[in-house]
């Protein structure tokens, strides 16, 4: 849950970030920017704010927006009504993002897991992405991922989105946000 000034907060912080990496918001984006805190009640360090340009049956866009050091937590996009889970490509656009997938653990990982829930952090092979950099990541493989010291700017490029249907490892986590 966040309360209503973190999230103006967070949305006007959104709007720098994208306009450091060349990025402009229509109106109407700017309306529709989405401040995710997976119900941790800790958006700062687990949390992420997105644009969704377009979502349809076939594909998505959309903007990932992180603070430095926010964190995405680790999840899964399962099978979904017969169709393989969601496939997706993040190409980063400003920052560093550290990327975290199943493969051999990385010895001294850039990202740090956050205070309190590394239990729930398991995958641990590091992908570094800086601007241009990009990875897809095929359904259901396990991943997460954490912005660098000066936060990042990432474009997801998707089969369709089905975020409620996320499978995250931390069992706390509700993928809608609660805005009081």
């Amino acid at each position: 849950m966040i309360t209503r000034d973190q999230y103006e907060f967070l949305c006007k912080t959104t709007e720098d970030y994208l306009g450091r990496a060349g990025i402009v918001l229509t109106g109407a984006e700017r309306g529709q920017i989405e401040v995710a805190d997976f119900g941790l009640g800790e958006v700062e360090s687990q949390g992420l704010e997105i644009i969704t340009y377009v979502n349809t049956a076939r594909c998505c866009a959309k903007e990932l927006v992180m603070l430095p050091m926010q964190t995405c937590p680790e999840h899964l996009h399962p099978p979904v009504d017969g169709e393989p889970g969601k496939e997706e490509t993040f190409r980063c656009r400003w920052g560093t993002v550290y990327l975290y997938v199943d493969g051999p653990p990385t010895q001294s990982p850039s990202g740090v897991k956050p205070v309190g829930s590394e239990q729930h952090y398991k995958v641990a092979h590091e992908v570094v992405l800086h601007p241009g950099d990009q990875h897809t990541i095929f359904p259901g493989t396990a991943h997460w991922f954490q912005a660098g010291p000066e936060g990042a700017v990432v474009s997801e490029f998707s089969t369709r989105s089905r975020d409620e249907s996320d499978t995250f490892t931390d069992p706390r986590i509700m993928r809608a946000p609660e805005v009081v």
